[in-house]
């Protein structure tokens, strides 16, 4: 094998973060003179997924048709890029199969093996509407009705319509999907669900439950199963 001879190399983008703040131009140096079988691979990370459901948005937000029920195609260039569902490196350091909503942030992770999380955007409560705690997903529906807290009536009469709850459908409150969080065997009241409001997402607006893109909230049901830990803060 021939020797490199003070061969450049050069870094994009992804070398950024390691070359500091160095503006956004793309960086040359020369690297010693070095026999190319002796260069180490072990800090080599692979591609981490090539699943199209998490890294193609046009398949991410198609439309979706589930027998009596369609979801629009969402136009997720509107939403901003650090909302939509993509793979990122596990900030939790919870197990793997655990969700961990991060209300600051507005993202929920769905923590996965290898150091690695799906990451999701959502809208959460408004102030004085939010749950924190660490329980479980006790059971899941898919199209689920929905059916308003007593509380919630009072603050809203027009919703005693739906005292006997809302049928399921495409602008049912909770959309595609729900999980419902129970702690300690009790239910708290709260769910991860879908909404069909796509543009609500980043936003604090809701009545104090977690919710996704209807797309992404089928996505993080298929990816769940039993009572899986769900850590909310």
């Amino acid at each position: 094998m021939p020797m490199i001879s003070r061969r450049h190399l050069l870094f994009g983008a992804g070398s950024m973060a390691v070359l500091g703040a160095s503006g956004c131009t793309q960086t040359t140096f020369e690297l010693p003179e070095m026999n190319i079988d002796a260069m180490p691979t072990s800090g080599i990370r692979p591609q981490i997924s090539i699943d199209k459901s998490v890294t193609v948005p046009d398949v991410m937000y198609a439309a979706v048709q589930e027998g009596p029920y369609s979801l629009p195609a969402i136009p997720y260039q509107k939403i901003p890029a650090q909302f939509r569902r993509q793979i990122v490196v596990d900030p939790t350091g919870e197990q793997p199969g655990t969700i961990v909503v991060r209300l600051q942030e507005r993202f929920l992770y769905l923590v996965q093996p290898g150091g690695d999380a799906i990451r999701y955007g959502v809208g959460i409560g408004k102030a004085g509407f939010l749950w924190s705690g660490r329980a479980n997903i006790q059971y899941k529906k898919e199209w689920p009705r929905w059916t308003p807290p007593r509380e919630m009536i009072q603050r809203k009469p027009e919703l005693a319509k739906y005292a006997n709850g809302q049928e399921p459908g495409p602008q049912n409150p909770l959309g595609a999907r729900a999980l419902y969080i129970f702690k300690d065997g009790v239910d708290t009241g709260y769910r991860i669900h879908g909404s069909p409001e796509w543009w609500s997402i980043g936003q604090s607006m809701s009545s104090g439950c977690v919710r996704l893109i209807n797309q992404d909230i089928i996505d993080l049901y298929s990816r769940i199963s039993g009572k899986a830990t769900v850590v909310v803060g």
